[in-house]
């Protein structure tokens, strides 16, 4: 009676192990092929580059290039003539909407000088003397033509043109500041046409729309003024 037990727990014991050996089997196959959420890594595509492979190298696009440089540069001391002459009206002339036209010039323009050179400055790139600082208010600087030198900028006065206005008064001043300032605003209109075909600074480009805009309703007032409108 002991021996047939004895062969009955020997039987079970090496069906226990057998068991036990073939769900471990089954579990190290199943950790295999699933992920510890359950999804089968067999149907997942691979996500690892091969050993030695790397994105393809891509350089960022300039933030700016020559033709936002050179409009920004040209077009500080554009509008600093523009500012010199906004600053003759004062005691010339009684014409009240001149008057105000001038302020309103005079203060946009200023601010935009402020917008470039903060530009140029974040950009590393210099700036001459007719950029940064105050010009001779009279008009007439080392360069002849308002301190600027840049007479070959369209819409620029001649200093001969300066020297005029600064001495006229009355409805005289009145018609050469405003023939002045229309074809110094037709001037930087061009600056602006220039900057928007070959710019790429945001910046820049919004500036010049804003140019575009604001000083060719100044040239349709301007005009009308004249009594050309």
């Amino acid at each position: 009676m002991s021996v047939h037990r004895n062969a009955t727990v020997r039987r079970r014991a090496a069906t226990g192990i057998a068991l036990g050996a073939a769900v471990a089997l089954a579990l190290a196959g199943c950790s295999s092929d699933e992920s510890p959420s359950g999804t089968n890594t067999a149907d997942r595509p691979a996500t690892s580059s091969p050993a030695g492979a790397s994105a393809p190298d891509r350089s960022p696009a300039p933030a700016h290039n020559d033709a936002d440089v050179d409009f920004t540069t040209e077009m500080i001391p554009h509008h600093r003539q523009a500012v010199m002459m906004a600053e003759l009206v004062e005691g010339r002339t009684q014409n009240r909407e001149l008057i105000e036209l001038a302020d309103t010039i005079e203060d946009a323009q200023e601010d935009e000088i402020d917008q470039m050179a903060a530009r140029l400055r974040s950009w590393g790139v210099p700036m001459g003397e007719h950029m940064d600082g105050d010009m001779d208010h009279g008009g007439m600087g080392p360069g002849g033509d308002g301190g600027m030198g840049h007479g070959d900028m369209p819409g620029m006065m001649s200093p001969a043109e300066m020297v005029a206005l600064r001495n006229a008064s009355g409805a005289e001043f009145d018609r050469l500041w405003l023939e002045g300032m229309i074809r110094h605003h037709e001037g930087a209109i061009a600056m602006a046409d220039e900057e928007l075909a070959h710019g790429i600074d945001p910046a820049s480009r919004a500036l010049a729309t804003q140019v575009k805009k604001t000083q060719q309703a100044e040239i349709d007032q301007m005009r009308a003024m004249l009594g050309q409108g």
